[in-house]
């Protein structure tokens, strides 16, 4: 039987060598321009300091490995104020133009700080080749110790006086590290054929390695004197395929180490593989209990980038999708919770899932999905809102405080609940943000930070609304955080709808998104840029660029290294459940084996995001 006459899997109008710009691929541009901060750092540092300014209107200082320690040193305890370490990452600079045999790697690091409301980017080129060596930020910074240990696992770098130089998402014996662009990407396109006499199908398999099964080692600074035991990966408790190794005196933890990637995807090497406008479908596979969040940070990544302009209606429509998948996000949160560890969860896990099962009908009724939205593009968004969607939504939004009422009725004189929650997990101010804490578990620890109000985006500075905090620092109080925010996300949409403007749900820009159906028949230009865009996608300027979200569990961010094609160079998520999930050791040392369920559920994670 002949095969179908099917697109090969190398199209020639992406690689036809006149198409090609001569200017791709390009090197991020030098900083240029200043602020306060870098020309204090400047001061300070002197001829220290290799480059220093803005990139895409982000502040970025360039510093050699030698002196990465001392700058830090100084943004965190000086008048700056840089208290916080939000994000480490690196990128591999070897395909790029013009590479440097002895610098291949430079590492990315992410300061705030919170009480000047300020952001700064620290680039720090690594010298040695395939075997660079950065400094470990773990003694200025515990936070640091897990972001690192994810550079040292997927791009090979190492990291002096690290504390724990362990790999944390691939197996110990995995022979690469797969973030770097000598590794491919993997995967095995599976030939379309009517016949298993296609000539593809011989090889096929040949990628899969070795399931070689190696015993665990014992995590670093436990005692065999001590009863050390598995929970997960298959419990029901740990929210997905998470395994704890637990260090256990009596029935008092002593140490917790979690055993991470049993769900790894490689989702920021596909993000480097695909056009920017086709990863928008990949991120709700991440936390895919906050779908529309994960659209929204991404695509607000690429548009700074573009500096593209967002019209005013589909600005709101985000705010409104955003709020409602945090409310989404926190219903699912607050019933499997109770199922973990109050005698009623079963009947708050049906209430909680009734209201959430409302706000997927709405989710269904503007995109046709319920979980995997893609609805946020980069632009604007897919479709306008239906007429029946806002009365629909009006009518939710009139309902469910009082539901919230209900929720707090049935737990509130609960003595399991309460006993539970209660001074457990206890996270203190200062190590909160010595960790890099963020969302409920920040907030839950007396910061009053929120990037929504604190830095805006997609218009939230037109929003009145309140930011809960406690200065409990414990379970409860994290739980009191996450009943506020549901109705102030309420409050956030009624005040969206009132003021919902007219006008376009998403750019004009024709080179960004495409045109109307209508104009195909009519205009030659608008068929070309339809062309284009859905053969070869738009493309970014060269540059480094990052932006942060509030999503439902702290600060989701994506950092793009642009080489000028339609495709990212490196893309990075920094996921709030991974950065988060590094204080479970901390929370639950001394307290019971049980408490350990307590603290996973009061953290609120989805192992899509945390393994990625």
């Amino acid at each position: 039987m002949p095969l179908l006459n099917v697109s090969p899997v190398d199209r020639l109008y992406e690689t036809l060598p006149n198409l090609d710009d001569i200017s791709i691929p390009a090197r991020a541009p030098q900083p240029d321009g200043e602020t306060e901060d870098t020309q204090a750092i400047a001061a300070a540092f002197g001829a220290r300091i290799l480059a220093a300014g803005l990139q895409h209107d982000l502040p970025f200082v360039h510093v050699a490995p030698a002196d990465l320690r001392d700058l830090v040193t100084w943004l965190r305890d000086g008048e700056l104020a840089y208290t916080t370490l939000i994000d480490i990452t690196a990128v591999d600079l070897s395909e790029l133009p013009d590479p440097d045999p002895d610098v291949r790697f430079q590492t990315v690091y992410l300061l705030r700080s919170l009480a000047r409301h300020k952001a700064l980017f620290i680039v720090c080129p690594l010298p040695g080749g395939d075997d660079a060596e950065a400094p470990s930020l773990a003694g200025q910074f515990p936070g640091a110790i897990w972001p690192e240990r994810e550079v040292m696992d997927l791009m090979g770098i190492r990291f002096a006086d690290h504390p724990d130089p362990r790999r944390i998402l691939m197996p110990a014996a995995w022979p690469n590290h797969p973030l770097r662009k000598d590794v491919p990407l993997g995967g095995e396109d599976v030939p379309f054929s009517l016949t298993w006499d296609h000539p593809e199908f011989d090889g096929l398999g040949d990628q899969i390695l070795d399931p070689e099964s190696l015993p665990p080692d014992l995590p670093p600074g436990m005692n065999r004197q001590n009863m050390i035991l598995n929970m997960g990966p298959h419990h029901p408790s740990t929210h997905g395929v998470l395994r704890l190794v637990v260090e256990l005196d009596g029935e008092r933890v002593v140490n917790v180490d979690p055993d991470l990637g049993y769900l790894h995807s490689g989702f920021e090497k596909t993000g480097e593989h695909r056009r920017y406008k086709d990863f928008v479908y990949y991120t709700d596979r991440m936390d895919y209990l906050s779908a529309m969040n994960n659209n929204l940070g991404y695509v607000l990544a690429v548009e700074g980038m573009l500096d593209l302009e967002i019209p005013a209606r589909a600005q709101a429509i985000r705010v409104i999708m955003s709020e409602m998948q945090r409310i989404a996000s926190h219903l699912f949160w607050l019933s499997t919770h109770v199922l973990d560890i109050s005698g009623n969860g079963m009947s708050l896990l049906m209430y909680a899932t009734r209201e959430r099962e409302r706000i997927l009908d709405l989710f269904e009724m503007v995109c046709g999905a319920r979980l995997t939205t893609s609805y946020i593009r980069i632009g604007g968004v897919w479709k306008d809102l239906p007429e029946a969607f806002l009365g629909a939504l009006s009518e939710f939004c009139d309902l469910f405080p009082g539901r919230i009422d209900e929720y707090r009725d049935l737990v509130k004189d609960s003595p399991i609940w309460r006993t539970r929650l209660e001074g457990i997990g206890l996270v203190g101010r200062e190590d909160a943000l010595a960790m890099g804490l963020t969302g409920p578990m920040l907030r839950g620890s007396g910061v009053d930070w929120d990037l929504r109000r604190d830095q805006p985006y997609s218009g939230y500075e037109q929003y009145e609304f309140d930011v809960p905090t406690s200065d409990r620092g414990d379970g409860f109080g994290r739980y009191e955080i996450r009943m506020e925010e549901m109705r102030q996300s309420v409050r956030i949409i009624r005040q969206a709808l009132d003021r919902l403007p007219d006008g376009l749900y998403r750019s004009d820009d024709r080179k960004v998104n495409p045109p109307p159906r209508t104009e195909l028949d009519t205009s030659m230009e608008s068929l070309i840029h339809h062309f284009k865009l859905f053969t070869e996608g738009f493309k970014v300027p060269p540059g480094m660029y990052y932006h942060g979200i509030e999503a439902s569990k702290g600060e989701l961010g994506f950092f793009i290294y642009s080489d000028g094609s339609g495709k990212p160079y490196r893309l990075h998520v920094r996921g709030p459940s991974f950065n988060n999930l590094y204080a479970i050791s901390g929370m639950s040392r001394g307290l019971m084996l049980s408490d350990i369920i307590t603290n996973i559920g009061s953290i609120d994670i989805v192992l899509g995001e945390v393994d990625r």
